[in-house]
């Protein structure tokens, strides 16, 4: 009797784990996915700062973009506003980087990828 019992519960515990593996696999793709996300983020408010900084020191548009593609570590699409900087006034960086979802079925639940991340730094000329 003991031996039928103990075969059931080990039967039985392969059920559960195979019902529940799907959720944790789930759970855990989730997690790595919105870790890149978050990441690329932290990425694009580090351009866009490290693009503010040289707008303020008296920076040429082209010198702005060469250091936010230089922080971004690729290609980011950035907007620079105003296009005159004067001295005291503020310049706003904002800089759009376009992140693919890496897993098929967060690609599936969300129908806009590549997702835009965007950040935006402002800081005043010098």
């Amino acid at each position: 009797m003991r031996e039928i019992r103990t075969r059931r519960e080990r039967g039985q515990a392969l059920v559960e784990f195979a019902m529940v593996l799907p959720v944790l696999i789930l759970l855990i793709v989730g997690m790595v996915q919105f870790g890149l996300l978050f990441h690329e983020y932290l990425l694009v408010t580090h351009a866009a700062r490290e693009g503010a900084r040289v707008a303020t020191l008296g920076g040429s548009d082209d010198e702005i973009v060469a250091a936010v593609n230089a922080a971004a570590t690729s290609p980011s699409d950035t907007d620079i506003m105003p296009a005159s900087r004067v001295r005291g006034a503020q310049v706003t960086i904002t800089v759009t980087k376009h992140v693919p979802l890496i897993t098929p079925l967060f690609s599936a639940m969300f129908p806009q990828n590549p997702i835009p991340i965007s950040g935006t730094s402002i800081m005043r000329v010098e």
